[in-house]
């Protein structure tokens, strides 16, 4: 499903872009104080080294840090270059993600009730999205999935999808999401128990809802999906193998090319399954 590039289109694609930068500004806090166990709510965002609060107009998605060149007004200390750049890539990812599933495409569907299941399933997919990053960030840094970020998010795309489903009425769809959360989730524990050294609880807890929104899209997103992430993951590893940047016992965290490997099932997962069962002569 590729966006038609119409007016509508566009002024998604720039609400996006907005809505994206801002919720990557929010993002950055839940990366600093998650891991450290604080609120990500209050107090309000302050300079670490002199304590002063972030007035609003300082606060600007991307832009403020260019115009402070990258320091703080009160104390001049510098500020992580991270920050813009976690504000401008999740700009950038939420709209890829609303062109991809724009309702206003070629194919989309036709009916009020079809349009409302995929803007709903966008809300879904843009998520998922800013969960993606936060935990791809943490993960990094910590080599943890924090509960309070990955278990909120059954409920909540759970919900999202049955509202999803009462739209659509394509209730084989969230049955199928179901098993595949089993699945995936299942498959992921069966490996952390084999290996524990090697596969974490978090990484568990992760695959029952990548696995939800995966097989909620269909079986060739969850396969490609959860086949990518090894794919992925097993590469960097090999790489930094062959580097000697690693060795066989040093931890890689695995989250993140989870969730990579999950976009992967996400934008292409259709297309690649349907080529794959040609290949083989199965379609």
């Amino acid at each position: 499903m590729t966006a038609a590039l119409t007016p509508l289109s566009v002024l998604i694609a720039i609400f996006g872009a907005v809505l994206g930068s801002a919720i990557g500004s929010f993002l950055n806090v839940v990366v600093h104080r998650v891991p450290a166990g604080r609120s990500v709510i209050t107090p309000a965002s302050a300079c670490p080294r002199c304590g002063r609060s972030i007035r609003g107009f300082d606060n600007v998605p991307v832009l403020s840090w260019f115009v402070l060149r990258g320091r703080c007004r009160d104390c001049d200390a510098p500020i992580p270059i991270r920050y813009p750049v976690v504000e401008a890539v999740t700009a950038v990812l939420f709209v890829l993600v609303a062109f991809r599933f724009l309702p206003t495409t070629a194919g989309a569907p036709s009916t009020l009730t079809g349009q409302i299941g995929q803007i709903g399933l966008l809300v879904v997919l843009l998520y998922l999205m800013a969960c993606s990053v936060a935990l791809a960030l943490i993960d990094l840094e910590t080599h943890t999935l924090p509960n309070r970020i990955v278990l909120p998010m059954y409920p909540i795309v759970a919900l999202l999808l049955v509202g999803v489903t009462i739209a659509t009425g394509d209730w084989g769809a969230l049955v199928r999401g179901a098993v595949g959360a089993v699945l995936l989730g299942g498959g992921y524990l069966a490996l952390a128990l084999a290996v524990p050294r090697g596969m974490g609880l978090g990484d568990v807890k992760l695959a029952g809802v990548l696995g939800l929104v995966l097989a909620y899209l269909g079986w060739g997103p969850l396969a490609v999906g959860a086949f990518a992430a090894f794919l992925l993951g097993g590469s960097f590893g090999i790489g930094l193998l062959l580097l000697r940047r690693a060795s066989r016992s040093s931890g890689i965290p695995f989250g993140p090319w989870m969730l990579a490997g999950a976009w992967t099932g996400v934008f292409s997962g259709a297309t690649i399954w349907d080529a794959y069962l040609r290949l083989i002569g199965l379609a």
